[in-house]
């Protein structure tokens, strides 16, 4: 019989705090959703179960995505009306929500439990911080880094999405935090910020399944990671806090991330937490997965 008393603990991490975001249901390939005063039906490939709630209540969401052949195609169908966009907070950030071309809302709620954790972790921290945020999308992991009294380098490839989180920026009432904001393709910026001898306690990453850089830049998650994770051990400060590495809409396995990360580490005195970031229904208490991650944590 092999040891397994080395293999890694997987963790469940929900966000039970928020007051703005409730998953309601899940099923048939579909997930209910409230965001703030919006009621919105998505896809969900995992939801392979059957409903709980009535039909009644699926029919009475304001809008409905409807995915088309491509990956990330599709359109919204209204039934109601909806503001866009809408304004959602979480212990303090402010912040748009909004529906648009893709099936996204501005906000994963499931990451508010990484929130907190950076949150906790800065603020605990025997100095000020310098912190990375890489694929920062609209900015709220920035905005919860900063008001916890970190300086944030914040990295998107787009335009539009770092416009998003400097408008968030301003309705946290942020506006005075030392954050940069820099539209740039992360590998290209993490290698120059090497050469510059910058440094960092702490990195965010939640890059994509496959994306492009504002250069056209091509992003693979399995063919750039561990590139990428190398080239982002090369810029921790030599007592590092933090890193939290997510993943979405990959076929893999959060063991797979726990070694990437335990990897991008070794040598240095912390622990690795890996697992998923699940929701729980309101409905039949259900978890619902919805990314991979891991975060390793500096031991005192």
């Amino acid at each position: 019989m092999k040891d397994t008393s080395q293999a890694p603990s997987l963790t469940l991490l929900t966000s039970p705090d928020w007051l703005d975001y409730e998953l309601l249901d899940s099923g048939n390939g579909q997930k209910l959703e409230r965001y703030g005063s919006n009621i919105f039906v998505r896809p969900e490939v995992q939801a392979v179960w059957q409903p709980s709630l009535p039909a009644s209540r699926w029919q009475a969401a304001h809008a409905v995505f409807i995915p088309s052949q491509e990956e990330n195609g599709g359109h919204w169908q209204y039934r109601l009306a909806v503001q866009n966009p809408w304004v959602m907070s979480y212990k303090g950030l402010r912040f748009n929500a909004q529906t648009s071309g893709s099936r996204h809302l501005g906000v994963f709620p499931e990451q508010a439990c990484h929130w907190d954790w950076v949150r906790e972790k800065i603020a605990a921290a025997d100095r000020p911080l310098n912190v990375l945020n890489l694929f920062g999308y609209t900015g709220l992991a920035t905005l919860a880094a900063a008001a916890a009294g970190a300086r944030v380098t914040h990295v998107d490839a787009s335009n539009k999405a770092v416009a998003m989180a400097k408008e968030n920026q301003a309705l946290s009432g942020l506006s005075d935090k030392p954050i940069r904001w820099i539209v740039d393709d992360a590998v290209k910026f993490v290698r120059r910020e090497a050469r510059r001898k910058t440094t960092y306690d702490g990195i965010i990453l939640d890059p994509p399944k496959f994306g492009r850089g504002p250069q056209g830049e091509v992003w693979e998650f399995y063919r750039l990671l561990p590139a990428l994770l190398y080239e982002c051990r090369q810029i921790l400060d030599s007592r590092p806090t933090f890193v939290v590495l997510t993943a979405y809409a990959i076929q893999s396995s959060s063991v797979t991330m726990h070694n990437a990360v335990k990897e991008m580490m070794s040598g240095l005195k912390g622990e690795v937490t890996a697992g998923e970031l699940v929701s729980q229904e309101k409905s039949a208490g259900r978890f619902l997965s919805h990314a991979l991650f891991a975060r390793w944590a500096a031991k005192s």
